[in-house]
């Protein structure tokens, strides 16, 4: 693993190649994106796939708080220089990442949104509301073992194997990691969003909506919200596919991608 602006990040393909962006969700790591990285060096892609800070191979901020997750994506690629890249978001990257694009017009030339939220009226899920509250959410995160945790997973994914597994659970690995967890939940607000309505549609950049069609954390009904909001976005949705659509999925989520990705300059 490598090290940029302090956060550790996998990297594939040509030096010289067009960069896409990988940012990843909760409670994974770049490790949800080796067999994306793979196939775009295949293409002629340079991947680059930061672990955010707390998670994976990044060693946890002084704050972990969704804006300073955006600060720190931006010095990410300030310090690796990254040209205009393809921003591919999934889950919390995708509000992380896609806030940090709007804030910072002209550094993608296309998005890959999968799975996420953007949207002022969101409301969280289940878990998301128990890591919000206080008490719960602590007792959620200290109780946490990784045999429970590769169970729980286990019951929301069909591709998930124990690799992955090892590799996610290090966001519990201290408690600084698992307080971070509860810091970025709880800054969360949908309101902060209504500043950035219209702003993804007013990149004009392509894009692409890739979905698990049986996401039981982001429905289905947000892939189209995102397709009506950005002109000439393709949808793709996965029948069958829970959440986890490149870790349950990833022949046909990664072609979809590289794809979309090789049309750009068609």
């Amino acid at each position: 693993m490598r090290t940029a602006a302090g956060l550790a990040y996998r990297e594939s393909g040509p030096a010289d190649g067009p960069v896409a962006l990988l940012v990843h969700g909760y409670p994974e790591s770049s490790w949800m994106w080796a067999s994306l990285l793979e196939a775009l060096a295949g293409a002629g892609w340079r991947g680059v796939a930061p672990d955010l800070a707390g998670f994976g191979d990044s060693p946890p901020a002084s704050s972990g708080t969704w804006q300073r997750h955006v600060e720190s994506l931006e010095r990410f690629v300030a310090e690796l220089g990254l040209p205009r890249v393809a921003l591919v978001v999934h889950d919390w990257g995708g509000l992380i990442g896609l806030r940090w694009v709007c804030d910072h017009p002209g550094a993608a030339r296309a998005l890959v949104v999968s799975d996420t939220g953007f949207f002022p009226d969101g409301r969280w899920h289940g878990l998301a509301d128990a890591m919000r509250t206080p008490g719960t959410g602590e007792e959620l995160v200290d109780g946490m073992t990784r045999e429970g945790f590769g169970a729980a997973l286990g019951a929301m994914s069909t591709g998930i194997d124990e690799r992955a597994v090892d590799e996610y659970f290090k966001a519990f690995g201290d408690e600084a990691r698992r307080r971070g967890q509860l810091e970025l939940y709880r800054s969360g607000e949908f309101s902060e969003l209504a500043a950035y309505e219209g702003r993804l549609a007013a990149l004009g950049v392509p894009a692409l909506v890739l979905w698990g069609g049986e996401d039981p954390f982001a429905p289905v009904v947000g892939a189209h919200r995102f397709a009506r909001e950005l002109p000439g976005a393709e949808l793709v949705v996965l029948d069958g596919v829970g959440h986890f659509v490149f870790d349950d999925a990833p022949h046909a989520a990664n072609d979809a991608v590289v794809k979309f990705l090789q049309a750009l300059d068609g």
